[in-house]
């Protein structure tokens, strides 16, 4: 037995979490891909089951109040609340990801356009997801806005009182390089704008603190680290300061004030539900509130400590197994600039990748050079982490 193996071994003995791993329908692969899609809790087959069964085949459109199917997106977004460190009352469950990015983005531009001192400019993380961009520049478009693309460190020297909104990613999705919340939200109220996170690779991983810091909205996708199953409704937050100015530019009918009174005047819901727009995902949604039943009692600080120790591990690992040169960590060596996954350039990456996933270990790749590699607390191990490493060590040689 080698030493790191031995390690691993005291490592998974003093781990906290790790009973945890037993809440998940897992086999003998090392999994390392819950940064693209988490798990599946082993409660949710049999919610579902029930849900299909009874609440739509038994119960039909009764269970819209009698199985709380009306209340479930604003129900499921309390859920989500403590993970990302926001009181209830400020998230919505739906939608995806990117429709949120929408919303959000133009409401504040509307929110800053509303105090009347010309603000036309959108900044954007320079290295967001491609989607970010996409709907960032439709949303200028159809504000009258100029999109300007900044790197996250660069944002504070970037601002000026023509700044609407700022959209940046809490973790970069391809190196895994942690963003400074905190700083970087003071930076753009300082100077008079609206702050917009997307919080994908970060909720359920390390801590977010939405209420602690004061960011003014935020969404996240929920199949990621939440282990929501393959697309999984999305979620807004709205900070409950700036609810009643929120002004969504997809008024539906489940956002207002009296969704059944057929009006043809909208006027919107008060508090979190501002964010729906139109029928709820129930399948979708009902599978997801199963899911999170699995973070009950679980402390996202323990979380983030799991996480930062896993990804340490492995660092040290691929550095002992693998020949030097063959690899180079993209990912921050510093931990307070670290998300939860480590991306390595790669010469032939995608090759390598394939014969990792013949070899029983799966993480993802990104062209065209880059592995990534996810830790999820809830359910990876340090004997993972180290066998991940030697499989890698062994491929690339």
């Amino acid at each position: 037995m080698s030493d790191l193996t031995e390690k691993a071994r005291d490592l998974d003995a003093a781990d906290d979490l790790a009973a945890l791993r037993a809440e998940f329908v897992l086999d003998e692969v090392v999994y390392l891909d819950g940064n693209s899609l988490g798990a599946l809790p082993a409660a949710v087959p049999g919610r579902m089951e029930d849900v299909v069964r009874r609440q739509w085949g038994r119960l039909r459109i009764r269970s819209w109040d009698e199985s709380g199917w009306w209340t479930a997106p604003e129900r499921i977004g309390d859920r989500i609340a403590p993970l990302v460190g926001a009181a209830p009352g400020q998230i919505v469950v739906g939608d995806s990801t990117s429709v949120n990015v929408f919303k959000a983005l133009v409401a504040a531009v509307r929110m800053a356009a509303r105090d009347g001192d010309g603000r036309d400019e959108i900044l954007i993380d320079a290295t967001t997801f491609p989607t970010d961009g996409y709907i960032a520049g439709s949303a200028a478009r159809m504000t009258g806005c100029t999109l300007r693309p900044v790197a996250p460190a660069e944002v504070p020297g970037a601002l000026t009182e023509r700044t609407a909104a700022v959209l940046l990613n809490h973790v970069d999705y391809r190196t895994g390089r942690l963003h400074d919340l905190p700083g970087l939200t003071a930076a753009v109220h300082a100077a008079g704008a609206v702050s917009v996170w997307d919080l994908c690779h970060s909720a359920g991983a390390l801590p977010v603190g939405l209420d602690a810091h004061g960011v003014d909205l935020a969404v996240g996708c929920t199949y990621k680290y939440l282990n929501g199953g393959p697309g999984a409704p999305a979620y807004l937050y709205v900070r409950r300061e700036l609810q009643d100015r929120f002004d969504s530019p997809l008024p539906g009918w489940n956002s207002h004030v009296e969704p059944f009174g057929m009006r043809s005047a909208y006027e919107p819901a008060a508090g979190a539900p501002r964010g729906r727009v139109g029928t709820p995902d129930i399948l979708s949604m009902l599978a997801l509130e199963a899911a999170l039943e699995v973070w009950d009692g679980v402390s996202i600080d323990a979380v983030r400590a799991k996480s930062l120790a896993l990804t340490d591990f492995f660092l040290e690992c691929v550095a002992a197994y693998v020949p030097e040169g063959r690899v180079e960590s993209l990912t921050p060596a510093t931990r307070a600039e670290r998300g939860s996954q480590v991306a390595l350039r790669c010469e032939e990456a995608g090759d390598v990748m394939k014969r990792l996933i013949e070899s029983g270990v799966v993480g993802d790749f990104r062209p065209p050079d880059v592995l990534r590699f996810g830790f999820t607390p809830l359910y990876v191990g340090f004997a993972d982490v180290e066998r991940a490493a030697r499989v890698l060590a062994e491929v690339v040689s």
